[in-house]
């Protein structure tokens, strides 16, 4: 048996990859089209491990994932594909729809000529909490009864891909299973995120810019705790149903940037003594912000016994670390050399 994991070159997807293929004999096909966040590198330990499969490819090429599914008799989905960035969405929405809606609707078309054939397929549709919109300071954290209410084209993008897996549950009994997490965070996450993009702009000496007041609030999941939380719901999870995955980390933008400055300040020291803080600057905030998000993450932890294992603080520091010791992989994704390096590969 086999998994076919989706946008397995991406930040989640490929410690998700790595993470299985750590913990599991079952063999694993990545499917990525290497759009500017999917990267190869992530998956480079992987070269000569004969249980591991890459195939440059879009999820909306149905014919192209049908023959996937067969060829390597697949018994489960797990769906990372997708554009994910708000501030992107915001400037250009049409890649976030054709991705996420288009592409979705043509792997789930894939699935359904298939599934059939395996009484025990499974699959697994990775979302995000910014579908249900923002709470007020005081307001509970995101349950999975919340109405959806996306505030961004990217999120309104991710929650119509949701109805679509719900849509084909009921229509066409998919055994489909969904989660939607909190701000995940960790190795091998492209530098346009809050976390590794303060990293690489503290080190190289640029403006570390924060949206506002600072004080949108965000829950903070490890990367490694997300894949720990998939693993269960697709062993366990109750097919038709959504799980929040959560980190319990509620933290304000400038808190999490003031952190990331004293860790640096204590492991890259600058060489005039002075505080990475100094390089803080307060920007025009983004247009649509959602002012507070946060997961309740009751029922995965109730139902399947699932809790998230890493502190915030102690994430944050093997986090940091991880980038300090992989600088030349930043260095390579933010420059052109490995969208060259891909182009020679794949044409």
């Amino acid at each position: 048996m086999t998994i076919l994991v989706t946008g397995g070159a991406g930040f989640i997807g490929s410690n998700f990859v790595l993470d299985w293929l750590a913990t599991s004999s079952e063999p694993v096909v990545t499917l990525d089209a290497l759009t500017y966040a999917g990267n190869l590198n992530n998956l480079k330990s992987l070269e000569s491990d004969a249980r591991h499969s890459f195939v440059r490819g879009s999820i909306g090429d149905t014919a192209l994932v049908a023959r996937l599914l067969r060829s390597h008799d697949v018994r489960a989905v797990i769906n990372f594909a997708a554009e994910s960035h708000v501030d992107r969405s915001i400037s250009g929405p049409a890649p976030f729809f054709e991705t996420n809606v288009m592409g979705t609707l043509g792997l789930l078309e894939a699935v359904r000529g298939y599934f059939a054939q395996r009484s025990d397929f499974r699959f697994l549709h990775v979302s995000t909490d910014e579908v249900y919109g923002t709470l007020e300071r005081d307001e509970p954290a995101f349950a999975e009864t919340n109405p959806y209410r996306p505030n961004s084209p990217y999120a309104a993008s991710k929650a119509s891909s949701d109805h679509l897996v719900r849509a084909y549950r009921e229509t066409y009994g998919l055994p489909v299973l969904v989660t939607n997490c909190s701000n995940n965070y960790g190795p091998l996450q492209f530098p346009e995120k809050l976390i590794p993009l303060m990293i690489h702009n503290a080190l190289a000496g640029k403006a570390l810019p924060v949206y506002g007041d600072g004080l949108q609030v965000r829950d903070w999941l490890y990367v490694g705790d997300h894949c720990s939380a998939l693993r269960r719901v697709l062993e366990a999870g109750s097919l038709g149903e959504t799980y929040n995955v959560g980190g319990n980390n509620q933290k304000t933008n400038i808190e999490v940037v003031r952190a990331l400055c004293a860790l640096l300040d204590r492991k890259r020291p600058k060489a005039d003594g002075t505080s990475y803080a100094g390089q803080i600057t307060h920007v025009t905030d983004r247009p649509g912000h959602d002012r507070r998000y946060a997961i309740d993450a009751c029922k995965i932890e109730r139902e399947l016994g699932w809790s998230p294992a890493e502190a915030f603080e102690s994430g944050l520091e093997k986090t940091v670390d991880w980038y300090l010791a992989n600088e030349n992989w930043v260095a390579d994704v933010t420059s052109g050399a490995y969208r060259e390096w891909v182009a020679r590969q794949y044409g």
